[in-house]
């Protein structure tokens, strides 16, 4: 039953709930959220960490003439609930169903997108000087991770936002986490001000005598807390943020309805940037969620009654990357493993508890972890940088600044590349190839298979420049294990010879390269499959050989076509005048929306079936 849920229907309506049932509103929606995740996959443990913050900042706010920046935003659920989208989460993550993450097409309480982390301060504090320059009068709120605020960006945006001379509210949410445990400096200041009890109660008691002091209270009180020889510089070494300029409050129990709508109603009337500091419980109300909170960061499918996951029997890329990674880790000492916060993600956790001295957790700061890697090239080490494909975005100056141009043998371990589904524009990771590319000096490969990752990692081992390898998300590939010829640098894979059509496919579209070879078999024509093996550099070998017996060249990528490996097989022969035609399979110029990745390929002409068709429209034609 969800009596009190059902009540809210629009942005607002909680207002109208009578407090004493905010207690059983908050185990309704952590109710439906859980239910409702186990059917459609989703991220459950930070989505149920902030239930009693999202209902108070609804409280206190009024949207969406208010506006809340939800960094990630992968903890929006309860948002989106608490402004009238309950009855769309049937549909969550689902081809033209509603965002995991705020989306303001998808209503004007999101008032900005976000997927990508570290990103909200910075959004918020432009809103802000929007309602400075515009005249307009609103409350900008935005909140932020303590694993967000490991990001420089978030750094970046906090030295200006010490400046300003209006509110702007900045809820610093902390459950100790990110995807993983939170490392770091900032990590280990916050603990200090989340264990240190004595500060918290004395600081309440010492402001709470200040104020009643008649007619000076509260002017002594406000002098006091921005003094830099207050008791918080005593009791708290650091005080940053208080030395940065921004106000500090708490830490406030997330949990407690009360403190949180008293701390979010006295940091409206600040005349500056104040952070609010709140503790959370990732995973709250769901026992599954509090103990295994990574598991269930972004889950799949799973049991409510017994908290079981369902799970693939087979084998994923980053399992193999996995595997490939230890077995280099005893061959060679030399061999360390990064991360930007995502150890499990990416699939380095047993690296880091095999060889715990080479393995670096540098939390949410891919541009930091790219330069960092850089300097352990430099020192004599052979570095792997493993990061999802979107979020290798954020380190592209890195990438060519201090890998590329002083040529450093790092490799780059792209995981989730190409179109990872649910979780829609933000996470596709369908550029890489196109701006790695682009770089003088790096070198791209693209495993068909398990197999093929796991001697690419060998060949990896030796190879002293920059290395890019990219693998999608999901189960791996085991068909062809036939063809396992030697990995050779810049060189491609001959699978099947046939005439007529030569399929050059890069990674993941190589089963489907065969899939679309027995498609055209079955209508009388002929396929040469080839697996291409190198992005960069070209196999121009093959690809002059191709072209003096096919007709018909198409090149399979999962990755944009503007910039990517057919531009690049299309402009090697333009430059050497050979009158090929050539046709391009991949993604077109738009941002991949969410949904199943099947159901994302087709509506991009993608799979096998409408591939084949359009190949052998343009044969008969």
């Amino acid at each position: 039953m969800s009596a009190i849920l059902e009540q809210i229907k629009q942005a607002n309506d909680i207002k109208n709930i009578d407090p004493s049932q905010y207690g059983a509103l908050a185990e309704e929606l952590r109710d439906f959220i859980i239910h409702s995740v186990s059917e459609t996959g989703g991220h459950l443990a930070s989505n149920l960490g902030v239930v009693e913050l999202t209902m108070a900042l609804h409280l206190c706010l009024d949207l969406p003439k208010d506006k809340i920046i939800w960094d990630v935003g992968h903890q929006s659920y309860t948002h989106k609930i608490l402004t009238g989208r309950k009855d769309e989460f049937a549909g969550l993550r689902s081809y033209g169903g509603m965002s995991g993450f705020p989306k303001h097409r998808e209503s004007q309480c999101d008032a900005f997108d976000t997927g990508h982390s570290s990103t909200s301060i910075s959004a918020a504090l432009g809103y802000v000087r929007a309602r400075e320059l515009t005249g307009e009068d609103y409350t900008v709120v935005a909140v932020i991770g303590d694993g967000s605020l490991t990001g420089g960006m978030a750094y970046e945006a906090l030295n200006n936002a010490a400046r300003l001379e209006t509110n702007l509210i900045i809820i610093l949410n902390d459950n100790k986490m990110s995807i993983s445990e939170n490392v770091g400096g900032m990590s280990q200041y916050l603990n200090r001000i989340r264990t240190n009890e004595n500060y918290v109660e004395f600081k309440s008691d010492v402001e709470t005598a200040l104020r009643r002091i008649p007619g000076i209270g509260d002017s002594v009180a406000r002098g006091v807390k921005r003094s830099k020889d207050s008791l918080k510089q005593w009791l708290i070494p650091g005080g940053f943020f208080g030395d940065l300029g921004i106000e500090y409050m708490g830490p406030v129990d997330g949990h407690n309805m009360n403190q949180l709508v008293r701390a979010i109603r006295t940091a409206q009337k600040e005349k500056q940037a104040v952070i609010v500091h709140v503790i959370t419980q990732k995973g709250k109300g769901y026992e599954p969620a509090e103990n295994r909170p990574s598991e269930f960061h972004g889950v799949g499918k799973f049991d409510v009654k017994s908290g079981e996951i369902a799970k693939s029997p087979n084998i994923t890329y980053t399992e193999a990357f996995s595997r490939a990674i230890q077995y280099l880790g005893t061959k060679d000492e030399r061999v360390v493993a990064v991360s930007a916060a995502m150890p499990s993600g990416t699939g380095l956790t047993k690296f880091a508890k095999r060889f715990p001295g080479r393995f670096f957790d540098v939390g949410i700061a891919e541009e930091h972890a790219v330069t960092f890697a850089g300097g352990l090239a430099a020192g004599g080490l052979k570095p792997y940088v493993a990061i999802y494909s979107s979020f290798f975005q954020r380190a592209y100056d890195q990438i060519i600044h201090d890998v590329c141009i002083p040529d450093l043998p790092v490799t780059f371990c792209i995981d989730r590349a190409g179109i990872v589904g649910a979780d829609g524009e933000t996470h596709q990771g369908i550029l890489d190839l196109s701006f790695f590319a682009s770089i003088p000096g790096m070198t791209i490969c693209a495993p068909k298979n398990k197999y093929e990752l796991y001697d690419m990692m060998k060949f990896s081992l030796n190879f002293g420049h920059p290395l890019a390898i990219r693998y999608p998300r999901g189960d791996a590939y085991e068909g062809e294990r036939q063809h396992r010829a030697p990995i050779v640098c810049g060189k491609s894979e001959m699978l099947y010879e046939g005439e007529q059509v030569a399929l050059v496919a890069v990674g993941s579209m190589v089963e489907t390269a065969i899939q679309v070879k027995d498609y055209l078999a079955e209508a009388g024509l002929s396929a040469t499959v080839v697996n291409a093996r190198f992005v960069k550099p070209l196999d121009t070998d093959m690809l002059d050989a191709l072209s003096e017996k096919h007709n018909m060249i198409v090149t399979m990528e999962e990755n944009v076509l503007r910039g990517g490996f057919g531009e690049a097989v299309s402009d090697y022969y333009m430059t050497k005048g050979l009158p090929v035609f050539v046709k391009h399979v991949g993604i077109p110029d738009v941002f991949v929306e969410h949904g199943n990745v099947a159901q994302l390929k087709t509506s991009m002409g993608m799979d096998p079936w409408a591939i084949s068709a359009k190949i052998l429209s343009e044969v008969l034609l």
